[in-house]
């Protein structure tokens, strides 16, 4: 099946703690339907101090499951569903149902 949800793409949350917020893709972890995004999920971890880092209690983004996150239009912002289309020149593309716009640059 082709990825919905790549890197690099703006995202809404649907559900959960952090409802409504959007950011960028950071990662995607298609075999556990997961993705990281930008200021999203937001958990802190205590860790050790080593010679790259500084120890202490460290904030960072926290994987979430792709069926809680949405593309956000290129239009309007809000949540979309995500479909294909095939342009003349054989490229397939990604379109969001709610406004048409192409995804795909």
């Amino acid at each position: 099946m082709a990825a919905k949800i790549r890197k690099g793409d703006k995202v809404v949350v649907l559900t959960g703690k952090d409802k409504g917020k959007s950011g960028e893709v950071l990662s995607v972890n298609p075999s556990e339907g997961r993705a990281v995004v930008r200021g999203v999920n937001v958990v802190r971890r205590a860790t050790k101090q080593s010679a790259q880092t500084e120890g202490g209690m460290v904030a960072k983004e926290s994987p979430i499951h792709v069926s809680n996150i949405a593309h956000a239009d290129p239009k309007s912002g809000e949540a979309t569903r995500v479909g294909f289309k095939i342009l003349d020149d054989g490229r397939k593309v990604r379109v969001a149902k709610r406004s048409g716009v192409q995804i795909d640059g």
